[in-house]
């Protein structure tokens, strides 16, 4: 089917009249067919409308993942207006700043919002409650350009407050016609959208799919993160291709798979992938990399179990469309295999950063291309190499800014807000550890000499940052060391931290149980040892890192845990325990030979 637009909405209709009943969207409550998805979002539209949205208005949505949410994005780019995208788990003083930022006057959600964060804005909500209307009209908003701007995303800033990237219906075509193109997509295919509702890897779980005849899955919340009944989740759904965060994607295939699976694909970026898939995975892993500043994917492979060992999996090679070179601090081309920032140019390249152009003008070039026109590139700020076979080595980052659990994260930001606590004089946030587990550790010098609680301060950033930018450790210092530039020594700085993690004394482990769980705690955490009394969360660990660690535990033990073992028994005794509670139920259903024999097994005894 040869498109008619390169615009979202227009796509998304044209495949609603082709295919008016096939299934579009599903969630845990409800399901929308093609038909129902269209006149529910013209239905909107045409509300949006009646309220002054037009062409190029700025409007919020913010909702959880759900049928609603696609019905609001839609329904804005019907109107004319561009979605702005809010993750209703982010503080609130973080999504008013993005209201006000935006200019946004209007916001689209349902149960997903804040309540609070109707008072910032006109709230518009997706009612679906009722049958979909019939007999609404077409809407026709005023004829929209390729060029307009689709959706706004923010992204951590180094000020201290979030930017948003500005990204047009043409970058986003160009990622969903190589998507369709590149995984062989056609209507019969199920997808998912797992990822957060303000991360733009959402974008590309929903928008190739309703744009081809395919179908959008959501899981239910409390299996999202979960990768044993994720696993089962996708394997009933019968769902064929599949996007997760980097750390759930590792936890993924890390579980038990049947020899044979619907799934054919799961595709995955974010952060920094450190596993090759197992041999015998029922499915390809892809491994992305890309920037919000250039439409979510810019180089895409697959990863082959049979990847050199010492090698990090590879960021594949260039998407179609999409130019990626290497090139040095005067934005000269690098040899092959030489360290260079990536820069990326093609109609993928967003433009540029909302109410920014201090920003846009420093990392959006105009370059000249060929004749004369000019090509806008975007300087990334990552580093790295390009290999023998052609493919792609992620090496890091030029400045400080690190990607955690799939938050790109400027800790100048944090700092920034820790500044703003009465009690805090001034403040710098590092980064510990190495790409395995790295962790944020705020470093503070105090304004008085009574030192408040760290749950205060926890409680201030808390208010302001979602929490993939919240630091794991809280240190007060006498002083920041300078360097003789009169800048902050940050290798000093980081030197002592290591030095204080020195001070810590785990208690060893007590028996084979403890010791096997204590060992993996350690590897994730990317500490040298784990306590069996200490806490799994307060050095460091998320949810998404307890999934891998559960993925692991199920495979050695053969038993299955939910996240909710982890947060009730956050310690290797407490998951020691129930592991032995899990096992003892398995015996109690066994015959008696085969309980003896399991027993035996156990203790290694005849």
């Amino acid at each position: 089917m040869r498109p008619t637009s390169r615009r979202i909405e227009g796509l998304v209709k044209a495949v609603a009249q082709r295919y008016p009943n096939a299934v579009g969207v599903r969630d845990s409550n409800r399901v929308l067919s093609y038909g129902e998805l269209d006149r529910y979002s013209d239905e909107l539209s045409q509300t949006l409308r009646s309220i002054g949205i037009e062409r190029g208005t700025l409007v919020g949505l913010c909702d959880e993942r759900s049928v609603e949410l696609v019905v609001g994005a839609l329904g804005i780019l019907k109107a004319g207006g561009a979605y702005v995208a809010l993750d209703p788990s982010h503080p609130r003083e973080r999504l008013a700043f993005m209201l006000r930022d935006s200019g946004a006057q209007v916001v689209v959600g349902h149960s997903g919002a804040p309540a609070d964060l109707r008072s910032e804005a006109a709230f518009v909500d997706v009612d679906l409650t009722r049958p979909a209307p019939r007999g609404v009209e077409p809407d026709a908003a005023s004829a929209g350009a390729e060029s307009d701007v689709a959706y706004v995303i923010y992204t951590s800033g180094s000020t201290g407050t979030p930017k948003g990237v500005m990204v047009e219906h043409k970058s986003v075509f160009n990622l969903i016609r190589w998507h369709q193109s590149a995984f062989a997509l056609t209507p019969t295919d199920r997808g998912t959208q797992i990822a957060s509702p303000g991360f733009d890897a959402a974008v590309w779980e929903i928008w190739p799919y309703l744009t081809m005849g395919a179908s959008v899955h959501i899981p239910p919340e409390e299996i999202r993160a979960d990768p044993i009944r994720l696993r089962d989740w996708l394997l009933a759904n019968e769902i064929t291709l599949s996007f997760a965060p980097t750390a759930l994607a590792e936890a993924l295939i890390s579980v038990r798979w049947p020899s044979r699976s619907p799934l054919r694909s799961l595709l995955t970026g974010g952060e920094a992938l450190l596993r090759s898939p197992p041999p015998g995975l029922p499915f390809e892993l892809v491994n992305n990399y890309g920037v919000t500043e250039a439409t979510v994917v810019s180089t895409s492979g697959v990863v082959s179990p049979s990847d050199e060992k010492g090698l990090r999996p590879s960021l594949g090679h260039p998407i179609t469309g999409v130019s990626v070179q290497l090139v040095d601090a005067n934005l000269c081309g690098v040899a092959q295999g030489e360290e260079g920032e990536i820069v990326v140019a093609g109609p993928s390249v967003a433009r540029g950063y909302l109410n920014r152009p201090d920003l846009t003008e420093a990392r959006f070039l105009n370059v000249q291309g060929g004749g004369d026109v000019a090509n806008l590139v975007y300087r990334t700020g990552d580093l790295a190499r390009w290999r023998e076979n052609g493919e792609l080595e992620y090496i890091g980052r030029l400045d400080d800014q690190v990607t955690i659990r799939g938050v790109r994260v400027e800790p100048g930001e944090i700092a920034a807000v820790l500044n703003t606590h009465p009690a805090v004089g001034s403040s710098v946030v590092m980064v510990i550890g190495d790409a395995r587990g790295q962790q944020l550790v705020a470093c503070m010098v105090p304004e008085f000499a009574d030192l408040p609680d760290v749950e205060l301060l926890r409680s201030h950033l808390c208010q302001r940052l979602p929490e993939a930018m919240l630091p794991t450790s809280y240190v007060w210092r006498d002083d920041l060391p300078l360097s003789a530039s009169g800048k902050i020594d940050r290798d000093a700085l980081s030197a002592s931290l290591y030095d204080n993690s020195a001070h810590r004394q785990p208690s060893p482990p007590r028996n084979e149980t403890e010791k096997v769980i204590a060992e993996l705690v350690a590897d994730l955490l990317g500490v040298e040892t784990f306590g069996i009394d200490e806490n799994f969360f307060l050095l460091g660990g998320h949810s998404l890192m307890g999934a891998q660690l559960l993925a692991r535990l199920s495979e050695l033990f053969d038993v299955e845990l939910s996240l909710r073992a982890l947060f009730d028994h956050p310690t290797v005794i407490g998951l020691a325990d129930e592991i032995e509670h899990a096992l003892l139920a398995d015996i109690l259903t066994l015959s008696d030979d085969e309980a003896e024999g399991l027993l035996r097994e156990l203790v290694g005894g005849d």
